[in-house]
């Protein structure tokens, strides 16, 4: 075989018909049909089972990286919200969310 010619790897293969069928169906397509299978999933399998698989995922990328990672990512996370929705948000969903925990915290009427 000639340099030009060569054998096509799995992965540049799949490569190759990924980026034919967004040429065909655009990129939109994906967003569709990954829907669509997660809906699949989710009435064959159940919350449960996303419950699981979260779980894992967290408990691995734990191990790889860290608590660090998770304070890292946690503090550009809240910068990102700061940015987009302002400083007094903060201040407005914890007033919210302390006026459903003292409402859960009153005693029930006998």
């Amino acid at each position: 075989m000639s340099e030009e010619q060569h054998e096509m790897t799995v992965r540049e293969a799949g490569r190759r018909g990924g980026e034919t069928v967004k040429e065909k169906y655009g990129s939109e397509f994906y967003s569709q049909i990954g829907k669509k299978g997660g809906e699949t999933v989710a009435r064959e399998r159940g919350p449960e089972f996303y419950l699981e698989i979260g779980r894992k995922g967290g408990q691995t990328v734990s191990a790889k990286r860290g608590r660090a990672f998770y304070a890292e990512i946690g503090k550009k996370g809240g910068e990102a919200i700061k940015e987009k929705y302002g400083p007094e948000y903060y201040s407005r969903i914890g007033k919210k969310g302390g006026g459903a925990l003292k409402k859960s915290r009153r005693p029930k009427p006998e």
